[in-house]
Order: structure tokens, then sequence, then C-alpha cells
């Protein structure tokens, strides 16, 4: 009998064992590095944000990510590097630069140098029958100026994107992507085109001297730029790329640390102020925030949290979170803005194409901890 009972016990044990031992298993504890990543207090359960930022250096498919900062109410909660990075180190934004040279043509309209709704001064455009001449600063913000542009293409140089920056077009980019030909009449048609930021960056140097000498406009526009907006941003590593011929390569050659990326969230979540002192026109960051006719997700330099013209899905989807703001670039860049949580994401680093759609989860998942439904 005893010996029955030594093989039956066992047995009526594994039902137990099976439930502790199942799918419910507790996740693997973090490394010291991940939670050192997190401050004592960001807001949000410490160790659920560590794991997210954990998550997301960890996901291949999400691509490679060389920096994350989280601030919530206006401090630093969260800082993380991959190895060979530092809070030192200037990162590409690639598209993020569209927010900066967005943020520049607010001043300048705000200082009455250009005008919203009037035909663009570019003079390529004011030939006489040149239906180009209609086209507003108002649709170039907005990305619906109507012309002809490829963002990108396979093989690569087939887009105009590769033309510009680095093949026919180099020498003088603004020529280039103002050349082009229309494919739809001005303001009826959305297209994201990096060759816009160059475009505006042309007016802008425009606006500030009717000089063509390359070394003038360069100078003129890394003036204007840095003294009326990149230092009463704080973003004093900020660094400006411009052409042989004195053009800013303003949709997506701008280069800052992740921290100073972080403060241009910051930034726009105070509605264009900075320690109470209005750098940029709040009805002007209203204007970038507020979705243009064409594109319910995107307003001028700044994307919304919806569901966009070309079929890409919301930032953070089924959460509701109509505020969510950000300043995207085509690698994954992303600095994300939540002003009814108080919260800046910002996000630099390389994904191919094919994980973006793992990066937006991974984001989501650390943008949710504070805004969550």
């Amino acid at each position: 009998m005893l010996r029955r009972a030594r093989l039956i016990l066992p047995l009526l044990a594994l039902p137990a064992l099976i439930g502790c031992h199942g799918g419910s298993a507790a996740p693997p504890p973090l490394s010291p590095a991940a939670l050192a990543a997190v401050g004592a207090r960001p807001g949000a359960p410490r160790e659920a944000l560590a794991r997210a930022i954990d998550e997301l250096f960890g996901d291949t498919e999400a691509g490679e990510t060389q920096a994350l900062l989280v601030l919530h109410g206006g401090e630093l909660v969260a800082e993380r590097y991959r190895p060979g990075i530092s809070h030192e180190t200037r990162l590409p934004g690639g598209g993020l630069s569209q927010c900066v040279t967005t943020a520049l043509v607010g001043l300048l309209v705000a200082d009455g140098r250009l005008r919203m709704d009037l035909g663009a001064p570019v003079p390529a455009w004011q030939r006489p029958g040149d239906p180009r001449g209609e086209i507003t600063l108002r649709q170039l913000l907005q990305m619906r100026s109507g012309l002809r542009h490829v963002e990108s293409a396979s093989p690569p140089h087939g887009a105009d994107t590769v033309r510009m920056l680095y093949l026919d077009g180099r020498d003088d980019m603004a020529a280039y992507a103002e050349a082009q030909p229309l494919e739809a009449e001005p303001g009826r048609q959305w297209r994201y085109s990096t060759a816009t930021g160059v475009i505006l960056a042309d007016l802008a140097a425009r606006a500030l001297s009717d000089s063509r000498d390359p070394a003038v406009r360069r100078r003129l526009v890394a003036d204007y730029l840095r003294t009326r907006l990149l230092e009463p941003l704080g973003m004093r590593s900020a660094m400006a790329e411009f052409d042989p011929a004195g053009t800013m390569l303003g949709g997506s050659a701008i280069h800052a640390t992740a921290r100073d990326w972080a403060r241009l969230g910051e930034f726009l979540r105070n509605g264009g102020s900075v320690r109470g002192a209005q750098v940029v026109p709040r009805e002007w960051i209203r204007f970038m925030a507020t979705p243009g006719p064409r594109n319910p997700a995107y307003g001028a330099g700044l994307w919304r949290n919806r569901r966009g013209a070309d079929g890409l899905p919301a930032m953070v989807p089924g959460r509701g979170l109509g505020d969510v703001v950000a300043c995207k670039g085509v690698d994954g860049q992303a600095v994300m803005v939540v002003p009814s949580a108080d919260l800046t994401v910002a996000r630099l680093g390389h994904t191919a194409p094919e994980g973006a759609e793992a990066l937006r989860q991974r984001l989501a998942a650390i943008v949710t901890l504070y805004a969550g439904d």
C-alpha cells in the first residue's frame, strides 16, 4: 500500500506543476544596464519601462536603435544608447529635419518675409503661363504642391530623392527640385517629398538675401537658424548640411545629439515656447500639428496619430490618443510628443522599410505606459 501511494502522489502533483510552468512563466530578469537606463521615478512602472526599452534595443527586426530618451513632465526619466554612441554623439535626423525647416519658415512668416497663400517666390515658376506659379507656401508645407516626385524606388537611382542628393542634382539641389513639372493641380494631391524641404530652405535663403553667392546664402541661413531657433531651444549641437549652391538640405540633413532632438520635442510639446519664452508663435505650432486637407495623418512637418492617405497605420493604433504628434525620418528616427501625458520620446537609429511595423509596435509600447487606455 505504501509503495502504491508513492507512485500516485507524483501523478497528483502534475497539474500543479504544469500550471506553474505553463504560458504564464515570469519574464527573464532585466540586466543591471537595462534598469540603470531608467530613473527612480519615471512616471510609469519602472521595470515595465526598462523592459520595453530593452526589448526595443534587442529587436533586430525593428532595426538598430542607437539612442532612446524619455522625458516626462519636462524631466529626463530614461536614456539609453547602443555601444559606441553617447549623449555627445551627433546623430542624423533624416526626416526630423523637416520639422526644423518648417519651424524656420514659421519664423520668416512671422517676420513678414514670406507669405502663406501667395505663389511661392521661386523664379523658375514665375514665367508667364507656368502653372507652377500657383503653388503656395502653404501647399509646399503640407506636401501638396503637385510637383512630380518619386521619394523611393528600386533600383534606388530611379528615385528623385537619390538623384537630387547624390547624382545629377547634387550641385544645386533646389534647382533640381524646382525644375520638376506638375503631375497634379497644386493643392489636390498629397505626396511626401524630401525635395520639398530643399525648396523651403531655398525660399528661406531668398527671403534673407537676393544674393546667389553660395557662401552668403549659407552664412545667412545658418546664422538665422542658429540665433532664432536652435540656440533658444538649447539645440547647440545641431548642424545643418548645405549643398554647393548654398542651399540647406532642409528635408534630410540636420544632425544633433539625441538630447537635442528631444529638446525639439519638448519645444513642440510646449507650443513653441522654451522656459516660458515664446520662440515660434503658438499659432504656427498649431498649424504644424493640424492635418492638411489631403492627408489626415500629416500637418506641416509633423505627423498625426491617424491612418494616413498612403495607407500607413496610426503611430499608436486603437488607443484614442488623438494628440500624439511626431517628427519622423525614413530610417526610423522619431520624436514623439503626447501633450496630454506630458511626454516626449526620442528614438534615433536605422530601420529598414520592412522593419517599420516592428518599430512602430515597440515605440507604441513605451508611449502607452504613460498614455494607455
